[in-house]
């Protein structure tokens, strides 16, 4: 499965959340929970947009957004959990 990411999400990503690829990719690496599937009426995508939160290597705490499409993950965003998606995630995903 390869990582996909639009240059419009990489930019998105580096100027407004200060996240780089790399840093997605040890959060995919470290995932210790299950997947999450965001199913707000105003966010539902075919195929469903899923979300997890994971560490970086170096500790950071990122939600990561994506869309699996075609064998390969489409990245959508991905930034620091505030408090209630962290308590969802550690609800449901555990």
């Amino acid at each position: 499965m390869a990582l996909k990411c639009s240059s419009a999400v990489k930019q998105k990503l580096a100027e407004k959340h200060g996240v780089s690829l790399e840093e997605v990719q040890q959060c995919f690496a470290n995932r210790e929970g299950g997947l999450l599937e965001d199913t707000r009426e105003d966010h539902k995508t075919d195929p469903p947009t899923q979300w997890f939160i994971a560490e970086t290597d170096y500790g950071r705490r990122l939600k990561v957004v994506f869309i699996l499409k075609n064998g390969d993950i489409l990245l959508k965003t991905s930034y620091g959990p505030n408090p209630k998606e962290e308590a969802i995630y550690t609800k449901y995903a555990f």
